[in-house]
């Protein structure tokens, strides 16, 4: 077809018509975008330009129950350089005296921070560094140097702050102490007194706007924050930094010695549950020790021998024995079913009270004992230890406790043995600090308190939250039980068939248990059979301030592995020296009641030993108990009529031993 005028019009009016809908069409979307979508593509452009950050508060501070510092916050300091904003006239004039300043301050040359920030000029850098973790004190001292003295925008100076923890005890109750971390999904790790108590210590973050600059750093905007950070409270925990020294070198020095595995200590105050010390020291690859898991409270294990005191509370209080009760322990063996207890003694200890039994640690009189009284109910045995809480844990702020393990007939793992196995404990578990609760329990006349860790929260001199005793069971036994305990206890350290004897000093009393464990006793290759060493008890006998516990893994074994050669000197070394940084531990209130008679008693018994037992002693006034140990480690046959002290004896005092056979005594 010819091309025409028309038809020319023709096209120029379509091609026309679609330039205008276009232009429209564009003018359409500017207003949309100006008006309509305006506000997100602003905040989008401002989203790529600033940025609002968190601050993190200034944490609070955790003290020692003496005002000494556990761990603290401190600032660190960052100075960078922003070479843009500054004019090269005040640059020229400055960076000579700002270089020589930097130098003197840091150590380093003049030339050094010349170049650095005249390569930062030259290369429009707006975020050199200059320098890192500083102090408060050096970084006042910065901000007055020339042309940082400016200020952000004439100066350049960039400063960023962040806050660390301090801990000014080192490594001393590291674990213990703790930390609170938090990743960047918002999820906390919280170990010790840090992590249980963070609500009280984190405070609350401020904001601070910030401005996107070359290769997508972020340069804080101004001087000021947009929201202020808020300081977390001080928390003031119960640990006694001078006992928490003693604690950590005394289970240090006997890791080292018996090149042990790991270990841990507790101190607690017996009256108010207050923990005084927590050390947990394991070994590295290089056998050096640090604060490496926190063993008290979340290593749940077979206690061993320091379980008898449970039995022997739990059998008392049913009233089967008695502490004066006699049993044979059969030339050191005892069988259950298929499996044989043994004696650490070869051959045993022949017949003995039950009183004897707990003090020389007898295994098959304890197995005998509790399968004796309780195969055919063996549930009125477990019911008993969980009457007094043992089952439970004991629901502390600090996360990680290991659960206790008691169980129950019919529970997957229970067996005809259990009740023997259990008696002298194993086939159970407990942490060391739930095994020193219930020690603690016995001190303090059957009244179990929660141990407590901390005292009180602060807002510098205002208490915001204190924290008082918490008593988990006024009566795990009734005061009968827990005296008889308390003096079973006693007689492990000052008797000399005791486990504990080598511990005893005349110059302050203490009264515990020892404990020896087997681990991985299923195995009959003696290599692969290792320790476990314990000493749980408290002190002052007579009146307990402290108990304590000391629990001792894999000790070397041609170096020795019994709880009284391993851990007895830990908590020995702990209560001397508590002693001697504590006057006031000497001025004991003993008891009045009966004492008056007892030590009469006890002084005819010492005027008797002094004739080297050839002749009967006058034991009457006596505890039954003592007077059988007496009387049974003379070489007599004993008969026992009763409860309680006694009344009389069937021979008199004076008689020639070598005609002696038996005696009967008849207690009150």
């Amino acid at each position: 077809m010819p091309i025409t005028e028309k038809n020319i019009l023709t096209r120029l009016y379509v091609v026309a018509g679609f330039l205008f809908l276009f232009a429209m069409a564009v003018l359409v979307k500017l207003v949309s975008i100006q008006l309509v979508e305006g506000d997100k593509y602003r905040k989008l452009a401002m989203a790529r330009t600033e940025k609002m950050f968190t601050i993190a508060p200034k944490r609070g501070n955790l003290y020692s129950d003496d005002g000494s510092l556990l761990a603290t916050s401190v600032s660190r300091y960052t100075i960078r350089f922003d070479a843009e904003t500054v004019s090269n006239k005040d640059f020229e004039e400055n960076v000579k005296a700002l270089s020589d300043s930097l130098a003197k301050l840091f150590g380093k040359t003049t030339s050094h921070y010349q170049q650095l920030l005249r390569k930062a000029k030259v290369n429009k850098n707006r975020y050199a560094l200059v320098a890192r973790n500083l102090d408060y004190s050096d970084y006042i001292a910065v901000k007055q140097f020339p042309l940082f003295n400016k200020g952000p925008y004439k100066g350049g100076l960039i400063i960023e702050q962040k806050i660390v923890r301090e801990h000014p005890l080192g490594k001393i109750a590291e674990r213990s102490v703790g930390y609170e971390r938090v990743d960047e999904n918002g999820y906390y790790t919280r170990v010790g007194l840090e992590g249980a108590f963070g609500e009280y210590l984190r405070g609350v973050e401020g904001k601070r706007l910030k401005q996107k600059i070359a290769k997508g750093q972020w340069k804080p905007i101004g001087w000021d924050n947009i929201v202020e950070p808020k300081d977390g409270y001080d928390v003031v925990s119960t640990i006694d930094i001078n006992i928490q020294d003693i604690a950590h070198h005394a289970l240090l020095r006997q890791l080292e010695k018996y090149n042990a595995e790991h270990g841990c200590v507790i101190v607690m105050e017996t009256k108010t549950g207050e923990v005084k010390a927590i050390s947990n020291l394991g070994r590295t690859t290089g056998g050096k020790y640090y604060e490496r898991l926190n063993y008290a409270i979340g290593e749940s294990h077979e206690p061993g021998s320091t379980f008898k005191l449970m039995s022997m509370v739990v059998a008392l209080e049913d009233k089967v024995i008695d502490t004066s009760t006699v049993v044979d322990t059969e030339k050191g063996t005892y069988k259950v079913y298929n499996r044989t207890v043994r004696d650490s003694k070869y051959g045993g200890y022949g017949k003995i009270t039950a009183a004897k039994a707990f003090e020389v640690s007898s295994n098959t009189a304890f197995a005998k004992i509790i399968n004796t009284n309780y195969k055919d109910k063996p549930e009125k045995f477990v019911n008993r230890l969980m009457n007094m809480g043992l089952h439970r844990e004991l629901g502390l702020p600090i996360k990680g406790e290991g659960k206790p393990v008691i169980r129950y007939p019919g529970d997957k793992g229970w067996s005809g043995v259990s009740l023997a196995w259990m008696s002298y404990g194993y086939e159970v578990s407990l942490t060391p600090l739930q095994t020193l609760t219930f020690y603690n329990a016995i001190a303090n006349d059957g009244e179990m308190l929660r141990p407590r860790l901390i005292k009180e929260v602060k807002e510098w001199d205002k208490t915001i939250i204190k924290f008082e005793k918490e008593v988990i069971n006024p009566s795990i036994c009734s005061k009968e039980t827990a005296a008889k305990a308390k003096q079973l206890l006693k007689n492990v350290v000052e008797k000399k068939h005791g486990t504990g004897h080598r511990l005893y000093s005349p110059n302050f009393s203490m009264a515990g248990k020892t404990g020896t464990t087997q681990k991985n006793y299923v195995s009959k290759d003696p290599e692969v059979m290792k320790y476990i060493s314990t000493f749980a008890g408290y002190f002052p006998a007579e009146n307990p301030k402290y108990s304590c516990i000391v629990v001792i893994h894999e000790p070397d074994k041609s170096v020795g592995y019994y709880g009284a050669d391993v851990s007895g000197p830990v908590f020995k070394s702990v209560a001397q020296k508590i002693y001697a940084s504590s006057p006031k531990i000497d001025e004991v209130d003993v008891d009045e009641v009966d004492s008056k008679e007892l030590d009469e008693a006890y002084q005819r018994y010492y005027a008797d030993a002094n004739k080297k037992y050839k002749q009967v002693p006058n034991v009457e006034g006596m505890s039954g108990m003592d007077a059988i140990s007496i009387l049974e480690n003379l070489g007599i046959e004993v008969e026992v009529k009763g409860n309680g002290k006694v009344r009389k004896q069937s021979i008199s005092k004076g008689t020639d031993l070598k005609k002696v056979n038996k005696i009967v005594l008849e207690l009150s």
